[in-house]
């Protein structure tokens, strides 16, 4: 399929591919700035259709989008990115209001909706476009960051799973994916995929977090249960 490639990487384009507008649950911009207040980061979970539909549920998240970061080739296609050629890893921008939501809430369903200990792969996802990675806009997001991670991996570790292999780094360039893959869950006609395996282990405190969302938020999610992601409302959680 990628043959065409030869072994380099593609070129890349000087102009981003066409993507949505707007959000198809939220209704928002999905390519606006953060605006006053508000914030952004960028998690790869493996498969970002379903990491996507986590992430826009929480209550504070004004936009998501999904996309390629990390790697190597400006405005990369989805083929592209798949080839392995690249460097991009499939990530969810969120973008989310400060004072509803803090970053450690946010951290708390990345490290919990998937398995950061698999390499290059999620789950039956096989190649570098699948790792686990948080790309960071901020010394205090890049210091939390790193401190959820030391904090998952004792607790990960009690369990007997290996070292967490998951990249963080700050200031990574975005590309939004074509509109087809925006919020795609939600659409009509959609399968039904989600190819993460979460751990079943709690993110519990750690040094700096700040939890505001209440318990009955993450009563909405119950890792326990295969794919848990698909089986949720596509509406955002109510508080």
């Amino acid at each position: 399929m990628f043959a065409r490639f030869l072994g380099q990487p593609p070129a890349g384009r000087a102009t981003a591919i066409p993507t949505a507008e707007r959000h198809a649950v939220l209704g928002t911009p999905i390519q606006a700035p953060p605006g006053p207040g508000q914030e952004e980061v960028l998690f790869g979970c493996g498969c970002f259709w379903g990491a996507e539909k986590g992430f826009w549920r929480l209550p504070g998240v004004v936009s998501t989008a999904v996309g390629y970061a990390g790697g190597q080739v400006p405005n990369p296609t989805y083929d592209e990115v798949c080839s392995g050629l690249t460097g991009h890893s499939e990530v969810v921008r969120v973008v989310w209001t400060s004072d509803a939501l803090d970053f450690s809430d946010l951290l708390k369903l990345f490290w919990e909706c998937h398995d950061p200990t698999q390499g290059d792969r999620q789950g039956n996802d096989r190649g570098s476009q699948y790792r686990s990675a948080i790309f960071t806009f901020s010394p205090r997001q890049q210091e939390l960051a790193l401190a959820s991670r030391d904090a998952y991996q004792a607790a990960l570790g009690a369990k007997g799973y290996p070292a967490i292999t998951t990249e963080i780094a700050a200031d990574r360039t975005f590309y939004f994916a074509e509109a087809y893959h925006q919020q795609y869950l939600a659409k009509p006609g959609s399968r039904p995929y989600c190819s993460a395996q979460p751990s079943g282990q709690p993110l519990g405190s750690f040094p700096g977090s700040d939890y505001r969302l209440p318990a009955s938020v993450w009563d909405h999610f119950d890792w326990s249960v295969q794919h848990c992601v698909l089986r949720g409302d596509n509406a955002p959680i109510s508080v």
